[in-house]
């Protein structure tokens, strides 16, 4: 089987990266019959640490947006050109790749259809392209939410063409103190912690004003997560007072990430539109209670172990995190036993289970 890995290699790899690889990590030792051959493009530079595939890759001819544009319009170069023959290439994002063998896709959202002013021109370009080609070509998506195969199904994929493939989340890992982490990246006290790629859809400027209104009621805000892209200088809009409570930590690797969400007091995570919701996971399985955007993945992903709120009504943002705050104890539990119930192995299981049914 080929594996797309090239998202490896972005600028911001973010949750699709981290998704790929973690697939990638368990599935080999899942199912002896499934050999994966991972592929990315050309590239001068070895991902960043945290981003390092746990499997060989073998290079195409091309990298970055030249592969993207030349598998798109050309069909050149052929995965097969590096992989060898394969049964079944798998693409982790929504790229699709050239290849004559079937086709499988990850697909984890697509909010670039219902916000496309939040994504550049050539971003909504690229990804609209891509969904016709896989709608055209693909034998199967797997879909990370329930939400996103619905949206899906409204694009025009038929439902037996479509399979719903949940993403997990790693076990609990703290490799740094408390006081390490609170040293390094000069994180106050008590804190309110927001994780993720800073981009306009993450909704970060309404969770500041909603902090705006609880003033020092409540813990200061740490912002971890590299900035991607959009103007996230908003924050200059607001008083002094609130941008002095802000804390950017930018990117963390995954060794302080874990320090981090056990120290927060919550997780505020109100984004306007996910695939999935990672962080949600990740928190919980550090029992870091969790506010989170109600009507979409995130509602999904969290069950009945966060508070969920209106991601576009400050007033219901402050609430939750207050709601949240109070009931720290209750939340705690109930995220420890959601996170336990989300595996990667339980992911790379049915991811297994699509090929068996696409290859035969």
């Amino acid at each position: 089987m080929a594996y797309s890995l090239e998202q490896c290699w972005h600028r911001v790899p973010g949750g699709t990266a981290t998704a790929a690889i973690e697939v990638a990590r368990v599935l080999p030792g899942l199912r002896r019959d499934i050999e994966l051959v991972g592929f990315a493009g050309r590239h001068n530079l070895a991902p960043q640490g945290a981003y390092q595939p746990p499997i060989n890759v073998q290079h195409l001819a091309l990298g970055g947006p030249a592969l993207y544009e030349s598998s798109m319009r050309f069909g050149w170069p052929k995965v097969e050109s590096a992989t060898g023959k394969v049964d079944l290439l798998h693409c982790t994002s929504i790229i699709p790749f050239a290849t004559n063998a079937k086709l499988v896709a990850t697909i984890h959202d697509l909010a670039f259809l219902k916000y496309p002013q939040f994504f550049s021109r050539r971003g909504n370009s690229v990804f609209r392209r891509s969904l016709k080609i896989l709608l055209r070509r693909a034998d199967m998506l797997l879909c990370s939410s329930q939400a996103t195969l619905e949206d899906c199904t409204e694009f025009g994929f038929s439902p037996d063409r479509l399979s719903h493939v949940p993403l997990g989340v790693s076990a609990p890992m703290v490799m740094t103190t408390r006081d390490q982490i609170k040293s390094r990246y000069r994180l106050p006290e008590n804190y309110l912690l927001f994780v993720g790629t800073l981009e306009p859809r993450k909704n970060l400027s309404q969770l500041i004003a909603a902090l705006e209104t609880l003033g020092d009621s409540v813990p200061e805000l740490v912002v971890v997560g590299a900035t991607g892209w959009g103007d996230v200088s908003q924050v200059a809009d607001f008083s002094s007072s609130v941008k002095s409570r802000v804390h950017f930590a930018g990117f963390v690797q995954p060794g302080d990430l874990g320090a981090i969400y056990k120290a927060a007091e919550v997780l505020c995570y109100p984004s306007l539109m996910e695939g999935f919701g990672l962080p949600i996971l990740e928190a919980m399985s550090y029992g870091t209670p969790v506010v989170t955007s109600k009507g979409s993945s995130t509602q999904e992903v969290a069950g009945n172990a966060a508070v969920l709120v209106d991601p576009l009504d400050v007033a219901s943002i402050a609430d939750g995190v207050l709601q949240a705050i109070r009931h720290r104890s209750e939340l705690s539990r109930l995220g420890l036993a959601r996170a336990s119930e989300m595996t990667w192995q339980a992911t790379a299981t049915k991811t297994a289970e699509v090929y068996e049914r696409v290859v035969r």
